[in-house]
């Protein structure tokens, strides 16, 4: 049976109980409005630990004034139901008071990475992003936390808190879960109409064209940035507007001139009133993966 846990001290004796049996532990963060995409890391975590916490918890801090924080999906007893059909017991879901209480004083800064791509394009997430998840990591103190490589600079910016800071836990990347017809499974495509959706698909229409690109030799990354921008013009003309498209260093996420390294193809964009990002993994010793 699935037991939802709304307080701090609750969480807290839960995680000691299954600490003093001996048990792994590990955390699966999200925002709710579950789909095929978070299941797939409640079933990572479940392969790697014995007790698995998702958190749900809609994060006023991660999200701009001009956001869509009132409005962001929030279907609580359907993500329950599709939590215990997959045997999670433990879900933390807790107000923005108990994690907040009268308010944000100290925030965790997440470094330069932060500032490039989303940080530009969504000034302040980052800070709320990491402050967040370092409470969580702080709460829960998990053996592994798993998060989607949907959002890379996430990932990346969480691993590298988790390094700098001394966190002891195995920040877990899973692959991007699409849809058939290759759209990322995101909790905001709840926002498209049918013919956004079809227009939505540029993105990824992008990625496959850099990866194409990419395999078939083509290893500057300015010239990488052209083939995405001209093949989401090409799929959804007038349809979508980029805020960015560019290739970047994996760990890092600064631009690449040469794609001589572990890089990223990263893209980002409104549909509509919707803005979504997608990416995909360059590799040069392994070509490239959509």
């Amino acid at each position: 049976m699935i037991e939802m846990i709304a307080t701090k001290a609750e969480l807290r004796s839960v995680i000691a109980e299954a600490r003093g049996q001996g048990k792994s532990v590990g955390l699966v963060p999200t925002m709710g409005a579950l789909h095929d995409g978070h299941i797939a890391l409640v079933r990572a975590a479940r392969e790697r630990a014995d007790v698995v916490v998702v958190s749900i918890f809609v994060n006023p801090t991660q999200f701009g004034p001009d956001e869509d924080f009132m409005r962001y999906p929030r279907h609580v007893e359907d993500d329950l139901a599709l939590l215990a059909a997959e045997g999670v017991s433990l879900v933390f879901a807790p107000s923005v008071e108990t994690m907040y209480g009268s308010g944000v004083l100290v925030t965790v800064d997440p470094g330069p990475a932060a500032k490039r791509w989303e940080g530009e394009a969504r000034p302040g997430h980052f800070v709320g992003v990491a402050t967040i998840v370092a409470k969580l990591f702080n709460l829960v103190r998990p053996d592994f936390a798993f998060f989607g490589e949907k959002d890379f600079q996430q990932l990346a910016i969480i691993r590298r808190m988790a390094h700098d800071l001394d966190f002891d836990i195995e920040v877990v990347g899973h692959p991007i879960v699409r849809d058939e017809r290759g759209l990322a499974l995101s909790s905001r495509n709840a926002y498209l109409s049918a013919e956004e959706r079809d227009h939505a698909l540029a993105l990824p229409e992008a990625l496959r064209a850099a990866a194409e690109a990419f395999e078939g030799g083509e290893r500057s990354g300015d010239a990488l940035d052209i083939v995405m921008r001209q093949a989401a013009a090409a799929s959804a003309p007038g349809a979508i507007r980029l805020d960015y498209a560019a290739v970047v260093d994996a760990d890092t996420l600064e631009p690449l001139l040469i794609v001589d390294r572990q890089a990223r193809a990263l893209i980002a964009g409104r549909v509509g009133g919707t803005r979504l990002i997608d990416n995909c993994e360059l590799a040069p010793a392994t070509g490239a993966t959509l």
